[in-house]
């Protein structure tokens, strides 16, 4: 199958010249003066379709008041141009046939004050693209008081577990924010989020299928965040309070400013999350005594989890512009956690009769120190304004990490005499450093095709300490069966090429990316276990294939059709071989010996004004994950190469204005996943069918209300070894907006319980399990967004830097 995506992309590229004369993308540009003929630089030019007033394209005038459109399609528009102190102006229909510059426009001064500007032209909530679905944040009702994952937790086809950013059910996501990755994964990822204000956020690019410039790696995609960009000058911010409560408190507070003063260009951001959480397990295993001898046949397990954390981020982006077309930049970022978590459980072993054979008391803690710092230098320069263009990036990204446990076990009879007391403690030191260079090329030619290269080179090393001791008559007693020390190295070498080409309705765009890996491992020797290494090199092409026609002449249906090749990397910590206790009878394995596995993705869409309809199916080769397995009635979950997935599916997505004040949002999916696999019981042969379902209702009953209620719902799911029960939740919002600059709302979380975890574990040698887990998710929250300073003018956020899938595989 590869080989034939390999054989579409290069027939495609040796017909591009023939069709690069068939039809040629339009141009329309023009000027925006005062009356008085004085050029107003920053005035906001927004493109609509003159059949129903879709905002198409905006731009801002440069210091000589000249604005350009570029890859339009001969159709009609209209002209709405917006600048502060003077009157809005509106254009009649511009029936663009051919290249075309349209006179001067003289804007007239408005003496009245005014506190606000309102864009009238109505902007869709999803655009569809030829390589990827932009949801437009402005679109969104009740999203002012919002943080940036709330604005993800309603996009179309993402979904937010325990922390897990998915799209289209699919793990391993990439996420960026304006084309520059966020360094974080887990736990930290999602705290960072929530620290940013959905205020500041423009649009939301999802690629489930991305083009050859982004990184082959991660089976799930790319998600990329575009913050506002506004172009005056002067000193602007926001400040957002957030009071979270459940059982717990929580809290997610952030300041951002921007300064703009003559070439110097300033933005930052400084967040602080206070996060405590619970979690209240019920696990229970049972054991086929025939199977499994010396343990009693019923295990049953009840923990309860309490996590603290508190998270302090920062974002500092400078930006120097040596000329109008070139650009210098510097950015710094840093995340600093620090928590600790105490898991009570008690264990109870006993026959099927529920006569009790022992008791087993746990009292495990865990604290952890976080740092992560990274530092980007970039380059840009811009050839012309159709965006031919010239970026280069260094990256230098270094995570720290500091934490240590302790497992304190005590055993009884079941008279409740102690017969066994255990105390273990760890100091897992860990470094990972990552270092990057990259360099893009981009030019538009005359004809309208866009043609883009480029290169990167990635190196990461990583050390990894894991110190066990058991404590013995007061003495700490290392523990080798567990002790271990790994270092890892790995460089990624790429190249692509990419090219776009718009005609009349059809469009076309196909890449091709190579990459080659060189790993390196050694697990140092300690005085029971030996010293064992292993090195790895390959090299793989990931091709990409994008197509789009336009159904009529304004483009409001669409049909599509894209494919592209991609890579699941291990990440380091299930590289580790040793083992890694969760608790006295549950261990986390790692596996030196795993390979990359590879997803090839085919989507085949329909698009009619709000709604669109996509067929998906994914054939994934040497998948990586972890199962379960039972050995003498202790848990290991391994990590291995588990065979081939096939996983296929419909989407929905519908926008829908019944009225003015109603907006009804609705995204559904059905998805069905097939896994084949040899399994150390035997071969493993699963299939599932889930139902998702994520309806939205927006009211805008005026006065700067806007109300929301929205709900989620996935249906019972067989994955590999695991059956997920059912679960959703149901949740409102109550938004204010106060004023122009302050906007209030209260938001109420699963109020009636519904968003619990439950699962069933299968396929275990003489064994069977359930779980069944219940978090702190019924929750009060009370936000308050405050802006204030004047907006900031030419504002450019470049292109994204060289480390972006090496840092989602770190695996905190």
């Amino acid at each position: 199958m590869d080989r034939k995506l390999t054989a579409v992309l290069a027939a495609w590229l040796l017909i591009a010249p023939t069709l690069l004369n068939a039809q040629t993308a339009l141009t329309l540009k023009g000027k925006i003066t005062s009356a008085e003929g004085r050029a107003l630089e920053g005035a906001a030019i927004y493109l609509d379709r003159a059949t129903d007033s879709v905002l198409l394209r905006t731009d801002l005038c440069d210091s000589s008041g000249n604005y350009t459109f570029i890859n339009l399609q001969a159709a009609q528009y209209c002209l709405v141009v917006k600048m502060i102190g003077y009157a809005d102006y509106k254009s009649g229909t511009i029936a663009l046939q051919k290249d075309t510059a349209l006179p001067a426009i003289a804007m007239q001064q408005n003496n009245i004050a005014l506190n606000a500007v309102t864009v009238a032209a109505k902007r869709p909530l999803v655009e569809h693209l030829i390589d990827r679905t932009v949801v437009n944040a402005d679109a969104l009702p009740g999203k002012d008081a919002s943080t940036l994952m709330d604005l993800l937790e309603k996009s179309p086809g993402v979904t937010v577990e325990q922390n897990t950013i998915q799209l289209q059910g699919k793990s391993g996501i990439t996420i960026y924010i304006d084309d520059r990755p966020t360094y974080l994964s887990g736990d930290d990822l999602a705290n960072y989020l929530r620290s940013l204000p959905a205020s500041a956020v423009d649009r939301i690019e999802l690629m489930s299928n991305p083009p050859a410039k982004y990184d082959a790696a991660g089976t799930g995609g790319v998600i990329n965040i575009r913050t506002k960009r506004t172009k005056e000058k002067g000193f602007n911010g926001n400040f957002n309070l957030n009071y979270i409560q459940g059982i717990y408190t929580r809290s997610n507070n952030s300041l951002n400013l921007n300064f703009r003063q003559n070439k110097l260009n300033v933005t930052a951001n400084f967040g602080y999350t206070l996060n405590n959480n619970y979690n209240d397990i019920n696990l229970n295993r049972y054991f086929d005594t025939t199977i499994i001898t010396g343990i009693a046949p019923k295990f049953t397990q009840g923990s309860y989890v309490t996590r603290h954390s508190q998270n302090y981020s920062g974002r500092l982006n400078v930006d120097y512009y040596l000329t109008d077309k070139s650009t210098v930049g510097m950015v710094l970022s840093g995340l600093f956690t620090q928590g600790n978590s105490l898991t009570t459980s008690t264990s109870k072993l006993s026959n099927m009769q529920n006569q009790l054979d022992s008791t087993i008391v746990a009292n495990n803690g865990d604290s952890r120190q976080f740092k992560n710092g990274a530092i980007n230098l970039n380059y840009r320069h811009d050839y012309d304004k159709k965006g031919s263009q010239l970026s280069a990036d260094l990256d230098y990204v270094v995570y720290n990490t500091q934490r240590s446990q302790t497992f304190a076990d005590n055993s009884f009879y079941p008279d409740g005499t102690m017969y066994d007391q255990t105390l273990q403690t760890s100091a897992l030191p860990s470094r990972i450093d990552i270092y990057s260079a990259k360099t893009d090329y981009t030019r538009v030619l005359a004809s309208g095709l866009n043609l883009s290269a480029g290169a990167k080179s990635s190196y990461t090393k990583t050390d990894n300490i894991a110190d066990y001791f058991d404590i013995e008559n007061g003495l700490a007693v290392p523990d080798y069966n567990e002790t271990n020390h790994f270092l890892y190295s790995e460089s990624i070498n790429a190249a692509y090429i990419n090219g776009v080409k718009n005609f009349k309705r059809f469009s076309l765009q196909a890449g091709l990316r190579f990459e080659n890996t060189i790993a390196y491992g050694n697990q140092l020797g300690n005085p029971q276990h030996p010293d064992s290494l292993f090195n790895r090199s390959y090299n793989s092409l990931f091709p990409t294939f994008y197509s789009q026609y336009k159904l009529d002449s304004a483009g409001r249906q669409v049909i599509g059709f894209n494919v592209g090749r991609r890579i699941d990397r291990p990440n380091y910590a299930l590289l580790n071989p040793f083992l890694s206790p969760l608790d006295k009878f549950t261990y986390n394995v790692g596996n030196p010996y795993l390979l990359p596995s590879y997803i090839t993705t085919y989507q085949l869409y329909y698009a009619f004004k709000g709604i669109k309809v996509t067929f998906y199916y994914s054939y994934t080769s040497n998948r990586v994950d972890g199962l379960v397995q039972i050995v003498n009635g202790y848990y290991y979950n391994r990590a291995g190469n588990i065979g081939n997935s096939y996983d296929g599916g419909v989407e929905l997505y519908a926008d829908l204005n019944p009225a003015k004040w109603f907006n009804i949002y609705l995204y559904t999916r059905m998805r069905y996943l097939h896994t084949v696999t040899n399994f150390y019981t035997g071969p493993l042969n699963t299939s599932g069918e889930q139902l998702s379902f994520r309806p939205t209702l927006s009211f805008t009953p005026g006065n700067g209300w806007t109300l929301q209620a929205w709900g989620t719902y996935q249906s019972r799911f067989t994955n590999e070894q695991f059956i997920d029960a059912p679960r959703g939740a149901i949740n409102f919002d109550f938004e204010k907006k106060l004023s122009a600059s302050a906007t209030i709302e209260l938001d109420i979380y699963d109020p009636f319980l519904f968003q619990n975890n439950s699962w069933q574990i299968g396929y275990l040698e003489g064994t069977t399990a359930n779980y069944h887990s219940i978090s702190d998710t019924r929750l009060a929250q009370l936000l308050f967004t405050y802006r204030f300073g004047k907006a900031i003018k030419n504002q450019r956020n470049h292109k994204a830097n060289g480390v972006d899938s090496e840092k989602n595989r770190v695996g905190n």
